[in-house]
């Protein structure tokens, strides 16, 4: 992790509990970390997800690669370095999401498994669920769908560093749910994660 190079500061502890944010939601607060090549159905599932869970009145926000491209992280390029400064980024805004009693959806490539087990780590030490979902997309279906070009541009030569073509995609070891979105539709993958949240007691009653 990065080190912190503020000096003189303090953890200002406030008055309202993650119990009480909990139990005026009726929710707990949790990250979903969707990771997975570019055009596997990442955002289309995170975004049907957030649909659906606000439906049902409960609180939801995706955290998608490219609106924060837009905002926070406009400042960084897609080096391994600005890669990385992307994911501690955005890891952080989540468990802060997280904490605040937000069903937190992210939706990034994240193809470093150390920056994603770094963001696992932070959530931990939190004390907060983070549940890595891996959209494990082939490369093919995701050639085959392309789009916004990249892939095209990336094949000419025209797109260097590109995740899955001259720039590795290091997959989740043990994610707590796996997703092909080849024959899954987002409607369908909506449903099983929200299986998973009754599950594991996020949304209560």
């Amino acid at each position: 992790m990065s080190a912190n190079k503020a000096t003189n500061i303090t953890w200002h502890e406030g008055h309202v509990t993650r119990d009480a944010r909990s139990r005026l939601l009726g929710q707990k607060g949790c990250t979903l970390w969707f990771t997975g090549l570019s055009g596997s159905g990442k955002s289309t599932i995170a975004f049907t997800l957030e649909h659906a869970l606000v439906q049902r009145d409960r609180l939801a926000y995706v955290l998608d690669g490219d609106n924060i491209r837009h905002g926070l992280n406009k400042n960084l390029g897609f080096s391994a370095a600005d890669r990385e400064e992307n994911i501690r980024r955005i890891g952080e805004v989540a468990k802060l999401f997280a904490d605040c009693g937000i069903i937190t959806m992210t939706s990034f490539i994240s193809p470093y498994r150390k920056d994603r087990d770094t963001v696992r780590a932070l959530h931990a030490e939190g004390k907060l669920p983070f549940i890595e979902i891996h959209v494990n997309t082939p490369i093919v279906t995701c050639e085959q769908r392309d789009p916004k070009g990249l892939y095209k541009k990336a094949r000419a030569g025209q797109l260097k560093g590109f995740t899955g073509i001259d720039d590795p995609y290091e997959g989740p070891l043990k994610p707590e749910l796996t997703i092909d979105a080849t024959n899954t539709s987002p409607q369908q993958a909506a449903l099983t994660l929200l299986e998973y949240l009754e599950k594991q007691g996020i949304l209560t009653p």
